[in-house]
């Protein structure tokens, strides 16, 4: 079973930054396509970001230039960077884990996921 933990979350000003976390408790964890979703009030969950076990990462157009994901193979962690924060990013923000391959963009490929970590950003 794989636990995935998020931290970093909080709120912030518009135009600030904030750096989140997730931690995978798994050997394998360099093996695994990440991906970092968020769900505001009433919306469904959506795809942000996602880096794949090479290296290769993908943004949604609206966070793209913004944000940042990156991993460390060696801490079982990756990063979601994000940058010049607007309102609309406020959501609860969850990291997951790709197991056997597939559509990054999709909710539904991911095997793990975290419990979520609050953003709000205030205007």
């Amino acid at each position: 079973q794989v636990q995935l933990v998020e931290s970093g979350g909080g709120l912030v000003q518009a135009g600030g930054s904030l750096r989140l976390s997730c931690a995978a408790s798994v050997r394998t964890f360099s093996t695994y396509a990440m991906g970092w979703f968020r769900q505001a009030p009433g919306k469904e969950r959506e795809f942000v970001a996602a880096i794949r076990w090479s290296g290769s990462t993908y943004y949604a157009d609206s966070v793209k230039g913004r944000f940042i994901i990156s991993r460390a193979n060696a801490k079982n962690t990756v990063y979601l960077q994000m940058n010049s924060l607007k309102p609309e990013d406020t959501a609860v923000y969850y990291c997951a884990a790709d197991v056997g391959g597939g559509s990054i963009y999709y909710t539904s490929t991911y095997d793990y996921w975290g419990q979520g970590t609050q953003v709000t950003v205030s205007s």
